[in-house]
């Protein structure tokens, strides 16, 4: 099915594994380049030039350049650089522009944004519309990821409208987390070089603010979310984030598509996996006895092998669920143990330093997050909470399953697209400790009953996440892009 993509795919994201990360973001990005380069398809990626990605990408080769672009007046120079070639897989290029991407952050530093974010990623979205003209593709597809690329399609169907050589290119973009829009104000409209048509309700206005994700929904042939329960909920009023209307009418025009995440299922594999204290597979589960006991022993919990462990792995923020895991009679009270990895709102780890104070036998924290934890943590515990406000994908829930750990979590998004109730984990729907309650005691039971448990973990790890089927979906979203143009 993909092999029928004949185009040069370029993605434009903010963040990608391994040279820039904060959140789920950078690794989605890169396993869909990934997967697509595998397939045989012509995948590249790019992202800036940030300090932290120079110091990770190793030697980097001119791509083309120097060029410059024209915003607000102004001419910037910019250079494209790429990563050495690494295998099989995506070409990797960054764009460079010290003043704005030479920084000690990536969005910021110490908590508060760039007040020239908009401009800093206006200038992306210029410099990769002229990187993709020099890929001289006659089938090309611009791939942008969430509201920090979102302007391209903006700027190619408003600034270039009379540039023939764009008229060739298609335009995706995915929304990974409805909830950022690239809101900014009325002057950003001058900063990043838009006329002031643009300020009204039925184009980039919303809400007294200059909204960058509205813009790409309107301008953009094709828009994907990272999941088909989320692409559902962007259209209601509660899950929509203020954008509602717009995403129905991209739903109603069949512009709307939602499409699973996958995970590395190489990379996530308990069977071969070498960060692993024992490999274990779903037919000889001996190692994961092991992996449970050395867990307990790191986060310094009592090893006891048959006190269920419930393990979290995420950022300890509203939107993960916390407020409703640290109001919890679960967490003050009962025989299971807790372990949480990650770091966030500093009230929510407070709160968890709290609870860990108050019952050393039953409560961890680390909030130093390494990959290699997040391996042995999937690999020892026996759930995986993940109870989340919203969750537009989610991908920890797939890793969990796949390491022998049933997810707890609610009736949204992704989470309700891969996991099956009662079958591969828990669902529950209300947002609230006593519902939060109710699925562990429920958890709980299964755990006491070992056959039943023991199915619901073979169940769960012989479930196919990978990205596979996403890809071919991908495919059929860009030949739709294609015809659209």
């Amino acid at each position: 099915m993909t092999a029928a993509v004949r185009s040069a795919i370029l993605h434009l994201t903010a963040e990608l594994w391994p040279y820039a990360r904060t959140g789920g973001l950078g690794q989605a990005v890169a396993d869909i380049a990934c997967e697509q380069s595998r397939e045989g398809l012509n995948s590249a990626v790019m992202l800036p030039l940030y300090r932290v990605a120079r110091e990770k990408a190793g030697e980097l080769l001119p791509y083309c350049g120097p060029f410059t672009v024209e915003l607000a007046g102004k001419t910037e120079t910019l250079r494209c650089f790429e990563a050495k070639a690494n295998g099989d897989g995506p070409r990797t290029l960054f764009l460079d522009h010290p003043e704005s991407f030479d920084r000690a952050g990536i969005y910021g530093e110490a908590g508060a944004d760039y007040p020239d974010n908009d401009r800093r990623f206006a200038l992306f979205a210029l410099g990769a519309i002229e990187v993709a003209v020099r890929m001289n593709d006659p089938r090309m597809i611009i791939h942008a990821h969430d509201w920090h690329s979102a302007l391209t399609p903006t700027y190619m169907r408003v600034k270039y409208w009379n540039r023939p050589e764009l008229h060739r290119i298609a335009t995706v973009v995915t929304v990974h987390n409805g909830g950022f829009m690239g809101t900014f104000g009325f002057d950003t409209m001058a900063r990043v070089g838009l006329p002031g048509w643009l300020w009204a309700m039925e184009w980039m206005e919303w809400y007294g603010k200059f909204n960058f994700m509205k813009g790409a929904c309107l301008f953009a042939d094709m828009v994907t979310t990272v999941s088909p329960t989320h692409a559902r909920e962007l259209t209601t009023e509660v899950g929509g984030f203020g954008l509602h209307h717009v995403y129905q009418w991209l739903h109603d025009e069949g512009r709307l598509v939602g499409i699973r995440n996958g995970i590395d299922t190489k990379r996530w594999d308990p069977a071969t996996d070498e960060e692993l204290t024992a490999t274990y597979s779903v037919d000889d589960m001996a190692g994961k006895a092991k992996c449970k006991a050395a867990l307990q022993r790191a986060w310094g919990l009592p090893v006891r092998s048959r006190t269920p462990v419930f393990a979290m792995s995420a950022r300890m923020v509203t939107q993960k669920g916390l407020d409703i895991i640290v109001g919890s009679e679960s967490l003050r009270a009962g025989d299971s143990q807790f372990v949480f990895l990650g770091e966030g709102e500093a009230r929510l780890e407070h709160a968890l330093r709290d609870a860990a104070a108050a019952a050393p036998d039953r409560v961890a924290l680390n909030t130093q997050f390494t990959d290699r934890l997040e391996h042995r943590l999937l690999a020892g515990a026996d759930f995986l909470l993940m109870p989340s406000l919203y969750e537009p994908c989610g991908l920890t829930q797939m890793r969990a399953q796949r390491y022998g750990a049933p997810p707890i979590g609610r009736t949204v998004g992704g989470l309700a697209d891969t996991i099956e109730d009662g079958v591969t984990g828990f669902l529950f729907d209300g947002y609230s400790p006593d519902h939060f309650d109710r699925a562990v005691q429920r958890a709980v039971s299964v755990y006491e009953d070992r056959e039943d448990h023991q199915r619901m973990v073979r169940e769960g790890m012989r479930r196919d996440f990978g990205w596979r089927q996403p890809i071919a979906d991908y495919a059929s979203v860009y030949r739709k892009a294609l015809a659209r143009r």
